[in-house]
């Protein structure tokens, strides 16, 4: 499912945020990526949608190398991905049931099977009420759950969640990390960025642990080889 090989991410500002990275994450598996804020959980996983590059190394989802020259194949990958980051992304001026359903018609529902789905995903997320109201008048954490609810709405065969539990009351938290793991029941690939050690003892399953790389300035020859 995901192959990553001695992959490097040095922004133009010669921070250096992933230092040679090696995974493999098979098809089928939960697995936490856990570290501190700043250690690069969350450009790795946009590397993985496609959304940032590497500055050296290989990335294989699905079988398909995503990092060459001439790769262009981002909304063929996309298409089998759901993914949740952190400021959201959702269509602020426009309704919550919209959101979701914008989603779907992007990927092909019929109008009868968006109008079933974007109920089910908002009652799961105790959203309902909410349907027709305005993404800008919701809290942040309503926010969040629309937007895990629109990932979740797509019924992706890899999810990629980047502390989608942070910020949550305990009991939302929960609801959440249940609702996650049926999908993955069911054969959802999971990657789920946190830095709750809490969480994963309560939720065990493998985890990739990333640690902060110290400020370099080098290239990433010159940067230590180190298994994250």
């Amino acid at each position: 499912m995901i192959r990553m090989r001695h992959v490097y991410k040095i922004y133009p500002s010669q921070i250096c945020v992933l230092s040679d990275v090696s995974l493999d994450i098979l098809r089928g598996e939960f697995v936490y990526l856990f570290g501190p804020t700043g250690c690069g959980k969350s450009t790795l996983l946009k590397i993985l949608f496609c959304e940032e590059r590497p500055s050296e190394g290989q990335v294989f989802v699905n079988g398909i190398e995503t990092t060459g020259r001439r790769f262009r194949k981002i909304h063929h990958v996309r298409r089998n991905m759901g993914a949740i980051f952190q400021d959201y992304r959702l269509l602020r001026d426009r309704k919550v049931g919209e959101n979701i359903a914008f989603a779907l018609e992007s990927r092909g529902y019929r109008p009868r099977e968006i109008a079933r789905r974007v109920q089910e995903v908002l009652q799961w997320m105790g959203l309902s009420e909410r349907k027709d109201d305005l993404v800008l008048a919701l809290s942040a954490g309503e926010q969040q759950r629309l937007a895990i609810a629109r990932a979740l709405a797509l019924d992706p065969p890899l999810l990629l969640a980047d502390e989608v539990t942070a910020n949550l009351d305990a009991r939302t938290a929960q609801g959440i990390m249940n609702l996650l793991k049926e999908f993955h029941k069911k054969g959802t690939t999971i990657l789920f960025a946190t830095h709750d050690a809490g969480l994963i003892k309560q939720h065990p399953f493998r985890v990739i642990s990333l640690e902060p790389i110290k400020p370099t300035t080098s290239s990433p020859e010159n940067v230590p080889l180190e298994e994250r």
